[in-house]
């Protein structure tokens, strides 16, 4: 079979066209990345770990780190990524502090540092846009605490996003899906309650019942990063409401077509401390306290 010779040929100056081998000339293609990264952890610390997650180890670097250097690795004769923005915390303490754990590594990457929203992740994001120089034709969103995302899902990403204005990863949902409702449990007893003399019903307990099953095909489970336009995505971000669970949802609401490709098992988003001990092992890297202590952080 002979080879595709349009995917061969490096084309300088060009755009993606939906004639010929898809690209035209005009200008490059190229990829800007931005990383949400203001979050406060909230539920990862609640759940006992004693630090943020995006400053965990993963084999002598942290989760942050490993975040970037994914789009230092990914490359393609249709593609470039150009710059990336970090956008850490709002308030001017947590983000000097941030600035001075993460800081010195970023620019070393050639990141861009810059403030993220008070208070949702849109807000984040919006305030990643508006560092992005001229130049770049599309825009990539992944979050900081997806560092396992494997390098040929990425490109594979990319490429499609040349040929398609909106372009998510994501992966069929395997399990058996419910929507549940937590109701009261009027029969739970506490125990203690008699032996400490406290009312029994002072503080009921809950339980989670099922009220009905999801089919779940055509269900996916969309993972990032997510890959738009850049003229599509600032029109996404210039709608009134935007409130979103992801940026694909605010390019939906405007009544465009989300394509999605093939996702990876292994693009996890670390949520829990447990999910650290996964990404280790997707990684294959040691925790801290496996490794000698001068090759610790």
């Amino acid at each position: 079979m002979a080879p595709n010779v349009c995917a061969r040929i490096r084309v300088v100056n060009a755009v993606w066209h939906p004639l010929g081998c898809g690209l035209a000339f005009g200008m490059t293609i190229r990829i800007a990345v931005i990383i949400p990264a203001a979050g406060a952890s909230a539920r990862y610390m609640e759940a006992g770990a004693s630090r943020s997650k995006l400053d965990e180890d993963l084999g002598g670097k942290s989760v942050l780190q490993r975040t970037v250097e994914l789009f230092s690795k990914v490359e393609s004769p249709d593609w470039d990524v150009g710059t990336v923005v970090v956008a850490g915390p709002h308030e001017d303490t947590a983000f000097e502090e941030f600035k001075a754990r993460h800081g010195d590594r970023l620019g070393f990457l050639g990141v861009v540092l810059c403030r993220g929203g008070k208070t949702h992740r849109y807000e984040t994001v919006a305030a990643g846009i508006k560092h992005i120089p001229e130049g770049h034709t599309h825009i990539a969103i992944h979050d900081a605490a997806r560092p396992c995302a494997p390098l040929e899902m990425i490109e594979r990403l990319f490429d499609a996003a040349v040929r398609f204005p909106a372009v998510v990863p994501g992966i069929e949902v395997p399990d058996t899906l419910k929507r549940t409702e937590e109701t009261a449990d009027a029969g739970h007893k506490d125990p203690l309650a008699a032996i400490l003399g406290t009312d029994a019903d002072a503080a009921p307990r809950y339980k989670r019942t099922v009220r009905e099953t999801i089919a779940r095909r055509g269900v996916s489970a969309i993972q990032t990063p997510q890959v738009f336009e850049r003229s599509l995505l600032m029109e996404a971000y210039g709608q009134k409401d935007l409130s979103s669970t992801d940026d694909a949802m605010l390019v939906e609401r405007l009544g465009r077509e989300v394509v999605v490709v093939t996702g990876d098992v292994r693009n996890i988003k670390i949520t829990l401390p447990g999910d650290m001990v996964l990404a280790r092992a997707i990684l294959g890297v040691k925790g801290p306290d496996e490794r000698p202590a001068h090759l610790r952080f």
